[in-house]
């Protein structure tokens, strides 16, 4: 086998704890948002959305950036 077709095995584990992250961030991000819309009556109700809005878009960055590291540990 060529040297040059092999899995580069630090680089795709480092996809993995992005990807295991970035799942971490999913359950996160929606609890969130639903624990600010269920209390738009208390005082930090803004800043709650304001921080679970922010944790869905990491969660999916995160996703993008976990499914490239992957694939360029894969097919350099």
């Amino acid at each position: 086998m060529d040297e040059n077709n092999r899995t580069d095995r630090e680089l795709l584990a480092k996809g993995l704890k992005r990807m295991g992250f970035c799942l971490i961030l999913m359950f996160i991000g929606p609890t969130l948002v639903y624990i600010a819309l269920s209390n738009d009556h208390k005082p930090l109700y803004i800043p709650l959305l304001t921080i679970s809005i922010l944790t869905c878009i990491a969660a999916v960055i995160m996703l993008f950036y976990g499914l490239k590291t992957i694939g360029d540990s894969l097919f350099k």
